[in-house]
């Protein structure tokens, strides 16, 4: 167990606290001009934080955290050159300057390397509710994460063990500029919640766990309602058996449905289509998903966790169709990517903001009633998937569904199938959608898929 003091934390992102960043990012610049670059980049961030751990109601870990760094990178033409480093202060910074300076001398050239269009930089700005700045008390954090602790412990005699609750804080600032005029900064914050606990019954046991995350701490979830759902998420669980190999329907569960989301990015990122290692290559205008399924960015949400104005090289971001009607409607770029594509830019270099999968008519209960007799998958294992075909096979547990009810839990089983295929067998999305991250969408509904059991 460790421990430290707690001290009011002042804002990292007040407005003294941006000047001071934004001058650092102006610094950099000129002197990387005045080493004779062509084109600069500069990127500064300041965050602290803190974390709680209690487990079995005794406090395991507590730790505040302050970090900083600056990240540079110099075009030379189109030599390039990058170096970081955590020292902020002015003969840090300049010798950082000269590192990537340097650097750039031995790198080859590329054609493709250099900042991104100064037409596509973002010119507006809006207050997307992205920050607000929470420092509990040291005692106040500790009694909130054994609250949901205790919440998840006390509901059920048969929650046998802990792995503790915990709650985190963060709030952090990047300021960005570049050789074009960019200059801009973002502030953010993100709070959690969460406790995982085990059950146990009969020498067997099982575990499971529930959280919740937010920009603002308001909005957080009860501590006692996290510990009660992780609570029965856990002991739904106990007497699990295996299936015997089967096809048949499977139904991913929202939290965990976001990873089919994750495949299509990656398989539609600017560096896998160029490298050609890709499943969804030359697919751009093709039917991938099932009819009338809708997949779109959503940037300028307020208060959502993957929200902004504009990308990591200050490029605008903007609402689009990813997927509309099941056809691929665009890729997912940085400028580099889009310049081996022969594309522009999708303001993406850092990855997709709130990209959704829009919703059914139906929650969980009816996507039951509409698989009728399958598989509630409720946990994922490994990461069995070949992104250059699709393959996929993943250990999975969760429940096994008759009439359009859950019947028993399951465990020791794989899922496999073919992304290509499973995106168009799709036939149910569920409106229980899960906005607690970048990637929103409900419980998706897969007509076919094998299990391997017994």
């Amino acid at each position: 167990m460790s421990a430290v003091a707690s001290v009011p934390a002042a804002s990292v992102a007040d407005e003294a606290s941006r000047a001071r960043l934004a001058a650092v990012v102006e610094m950099a610049l000129a002197e990387a001009r005045r080493l004779g670059a062509s084109q600069s980049e500069v990127a500064v961030n300041v965050s602290q934080g803190l974390s709680v751990t209690v487990r079995l109601g005794e406090v395991e870990t507590l730790e505040h955290t302050r970090d900083k760094g600056i990240g540079v990178t110099v075009y030379f033409g189109t030599r390039s050159g990058s170096a970081s480093s955590t020292d902020l202060t002015e003969p840090a910074v300049r010798e950082t300057v000269r590192a990537a300076c340097s650097i750039a001398k031995f790198t080859a050239e590329d054609d493709c390397a250099g900042l991104a269009e100064r037409a596509r930089l973002a010119t507006r700005f809006p207050d997307l509710g992205l920050h607000h700045p929470w420092n509990p008390a040291t005692d106040e954090a500790i009694e909130m994460a054994r609250a949901c602790e205790d919440a998840a412990r006390g509901l059920d005699a048969r929650i046998s063990n802990s792995e503790g609750g915990s709650l985190s804080t963060q709030e952090a600032i990047e300021v960005y500029g570049n050789s074009h005029g960019f200059l801009a900064g973002t502030a953010g914050t993100r709070h959690s919640l969460s406790v995982s606990v085990i059950a146990q019954v009969a020498g067997a046991m099982q575990r499971d766990y529930w959280y919740s995350l937010a920009r603002n701490a308001r909005d957080l979830q009860a501590a006692e309602d996290i510990g009660h759902i992780a609570a029965h998420r856990t002991v739904r669980r106990l007497g699990a058996r295996q299936l015997s190999t089967r096809e048949c329907p499977v139904l991913f569960e929202a939290p965990l449905a976001g990873s089919l989301l994750s495949h299509l990015v990656g398989a539609v990122r600017g560096g896998s289509l160029y490298r050609r290692t890709s499943f969804l290559l030359d697919s751009l205008g093709q039917q991938v998903f099932a009819p009338g399924i809708r997949i779109h960015e959503q940037p300028y949400l307020v208060g959502a966790i993957g929200s902004a104005a504009y990308d990591s090289e200050g490029v605008a971001t903007t609402p689009r169709d990813l997927v509309r009607d099941g056809v691929l409607q665009g890729y997912v770029l940085d400028s580099y990517s889009g310049r081996k594509l022969a594309m522009p830019s999708t303001g993406n270099a850092g990855g997709v903001h709130n990209l959704t999968l829009d919703p059914g008519p139906y929650d969980l209960a009816g996507l039951l009633k509409l698989m009728g007799t399958g598989l509630l998958v409720t946990e994922l294992i490994g990461f069995g998937v070949n992104a250059v075909t699709g393959d996929y096979s993943r250990g999975a547990a969760g429940f096994w569904v008759e009439g359009g009810e859950v019947q028993y839990p399951v465990e020791e089983i794989t899922i496999a199938g073919n992304l290509k295929e499973m995106y168009r067998a799709i036939i149910g999305v569920g409106n229980d959608v899960d906005t607690r991250g970048n990637l929103r969408t409900g419980s998706i509904l897969i007509e076919r898929m094998t299990v391997a059991g017994n």
